[in-house]
């Protein structure tokens, strides 16, 4: 009887635990947690292990509260994407309430956390939060428009951990923010031209041409050309302390023409398959060009 019973709770506890993860999006939350750490590091005079500790936790906080926030809103889209209709809300397994007790708790959380490090980051954190709930959450039922908008709570993580570091706005933050900003483009788009026909049940305009077609493909190659432009410049020793030594700058190019490589290929099927490649290769683009920005820093 006693088995049975820790059973149940064994396998409660862990649906809990499964629904909090899907509810605040874990694995883009700990991807953008990372983008935080490694601008601290690039900003950080001296590494402060307390300070990276509240970096990490209050950038969840933020991040999953984001997320919770936006699938209470988008709770009834949900259901009608075949990717999204068993997430908590949709399914059934969470009531709006709590899911807005979870957000509202991470939030406070979340501000109080980045508070702690400097009264700049915790602004810097609700803004991404007012900005992605507020503006870019309502927008995606009308207008592509609504993925430039998303760029700019998107790209705030890689600036907000400089700004951590220093308390500082200036050119190096603002060049952190730039290239995850330019980023975001081929890479959500890549995301909404798999997920065309799915985001099309919800009523969701991801795509800037609205369809599959030469145009989007075009705008990413666009905004895939100038992300690699702006990924190098520290190496010209115009942006302040954030510097790249040329090896480093050789290698980040490399890597930005391997997105390119993908990106033209989108151009050239025009198919899931394409797209699917070039959304893994701008996931590993951005965490990799991050890591020789950091080591770059260290050894250089």
């Amino acid at each position: 009887m006693k088995s049975a019973v820790g059973s149940v709770k064994n396998n409660t506890l862990s649906l809990i635990y499964t629904d909090f993860k899907e509810i605040t999006k874990a694995k883009l939350a700990i991807s953008v947690v990372f983008s935080s750490i490694a601008g601290y590091f690039l900003g950080a005079y001296q590494i402060n292990l307390v300070s990276v500790l509240l970096l990490t936790f209050g950038g969840y906080c933020m991040v999953g509260a984001s997320n919770a926030y936006n699938q209470v809103i988008e709770k009834d889209l949900d259901a009608l994407m075949n990717r999204t209709k068993n997430r908590p809300i949709p399914s059934g397994r969470m009531s709006v309430k709590t899911a807005l007790t979870i957000a509202i708790t991470l939030t406070v959380l979340g501000i109080l956390s980045l508070l702690a490090l400097s009264p700049k980051t915790a602004m810097f954190g609700a803004i991404s939060i007012f900005l992605y709930t507020s503006v870019y959450t309502p927008l995606k039922t009308k207008t592509p428009l609504s993925v430039f908008v998303g760029a700019f709570p998107g790209a705030i993580p890689f600036m907000l951990g400089w700004v951590a570091a220093t308390d500082d706005f200036g050119i190096e933050p603002g060049t952190l923010f730039m290239i995850q900003f330019f980023w975001q483009f081929p890479h959500f788009w890549a995301l909404g031209w798999m997920l065309d026909e799915d985001y099309k049940r919800a009523g969701f305009k991801m795509l800037p041409t609205g369809n599959k077609d030469k145009g989007t493909a075009i705008q990413i190659i666009f905004y895939t050309f100038w992300m690699i432009v702006i990924s190098i410049i520290p190496v010209f020793g115009i942006t302040g302390r954030l510097q790249l030594s040329v090896v480093s700058a050789v290698l980040v190019f490399l890597a930005g023409l391997v997105m390119l490589f993908f990106a033209f290929k989108l151009y050239e099927n025009r198919d899931n398959a394409s797209a699917r490649k070039l959304m893994l290769a701008s996931v590993t683009y951005i965490s990799l060009i991050q890591v020789i920005y950091v080591i770059d820093k260290f050894v250089s």
